[in-house]
């Protein structure tokens, strides 16, 4: 079920980039990704995001680093992972998730919302401005 509110920035979703929209070489499937927008007024719905993923780049660029997450994700066991800030986007909220859990003792589900740490979340933002050119 998508999200339905502004999550803060350096929380970790799950984004459906299958969705429609998006074509090769953009990214086209389900992967995690990082909020890194704050709620900004009279912008309902969206929300900017950097892919993560599990799997270090061929070449090691300005726009990409290595983070460090607690715990693992549900179907991503790494708590290391890559950030690709040259594939920065702004989705709608319908293409977002938290990731899910079992369920709690009344059969509701359970929600994660990791986040990363402010040190981590600095260096993504060099990045976002490495890929951006800023």
């Amino acid at each position: 079920m998508p999200i339905k509110y502004d999550v803060p920035p350096r929380t970790i979703l799950l984004c459906d980039y299958s969705k429609g929209g998006f074509k090769p070489p953009e990214m086209v499937k389900r992967r995690p990704v990082l909020a890194v927008s704050p709620r900004l007024r009279h912008r309902r719905g969206l929300l900017t995001v950097v892919p993560l993923s599990t799997t270090e780049p061929d070449r090691i660029c300005d726009h990409h680093c290595k983070i460090t997450i607690n715990q693992p994700l549900p179907k991503f066991p790494a708590t290391e992972m890559w950030v690709k800030a040259d594939m920065i986007a702004t989705v709608a909220f319908e293409r977002l998730d938290l990731f899910r859990t079992d369920r709690d003792q009344y059969g509701r589900r359970k929600y994660l919302q990791p986040k990363i740490s402010e040190a981590d979340f600095e260096r993504v933002q060099a990045c976002i401005k490495a890929a951006l050119g800023l």
